[in-house]
């Protein structure tokens, strides 16, 4: 059996207490519950409130640009064409950038609209998260990660955006599409049939 010394030992308690309260600040929602409700700005200076929005379907995005799990979606224009359709259809769109400042796809609010303009992407709005307030409200975990909250401010649908967690474009095609069929069944008044999915993609950068 293999001995360790004390500051082995008090390191090794010292990282699983930084796992535990890591883990600890990334809160818990419930399917069917009211989702939690936010206020952020976005990338041209505007306010928003979820509360804003009662009575519209709201797509939460968690976005990174540098992800190559997010390449994929944007560089294959699957992502532009969800957030077209879904916002044709009346449905708030918020992309949500959590990336702490320093650390990967973190962006100025410059950034975030030279972005969402050479990619022609259509996101109701940008929201600049950077102290990851909405991100840990929501326990966010990936990007992409996806939420659906109902007309009512119910969360109906978490997880990832289909079923093929890799960053290959030709697999989108061949992935379940998580998030467009529960945008459609909602639409349409229908159960969801997948309410929660696993998120795949990169790290949130807290």
């Amino acid at each position: 059996m293999k001995h360790y010394t004390r500051k082995q030992s008090l390191l090794f308690i010292s990282m699983l207490g930084s796992l535990f309260f890591s883990a600890s600040l990334l809160a818990t929602v419930n399917i069917g519950q009211p989702a939690p409700v936010f206020e952020g700005v976005d990338s041209n200076g505007q306010r928003h409130s979820l509360s804003d929005f009662i009575g519209k379907t709201v797509v939460l995005e968690w976005t990174n640009h540098d992800c190559p799990y997010v390449v994929k979606y944007y560089s294959s224009n699957a992502m532009q064409s969800l957030q077209k359709q879904a916002t044709g259809d009346g449905v708030i769109w918020l992309s949500i950038i959590s990336s702490a400042p320093g650390k990967q796809g973190h962006v100025s609010a410059q950034d975030a609209n030279n972005l969402t303009e050479s990619r022609n992407a259509s996101p109701t709005a940008v929201i600049l998260d950077e102290q990851g307030e909405i991100g840990k409200l929501y326990g966010a975990k990936t990007t992409p990660h996806m939420y659906i909250i109902n007309s009512k401010g119910e969360l109906v649908y978490m997880g990832g955006i289909d079923s093929i967690a890799s960053t290959r474009t030709g697999d989108i095609e061949k992935a379940k599409p998580y998030v467009k069929t529960a945008l459609q069944q909602l639409a349409d008044g229908k159960a969801i049939s997948d309410q929660v999915t696993r998120p795949y993609g990169c790290s949130v950068k807290y």
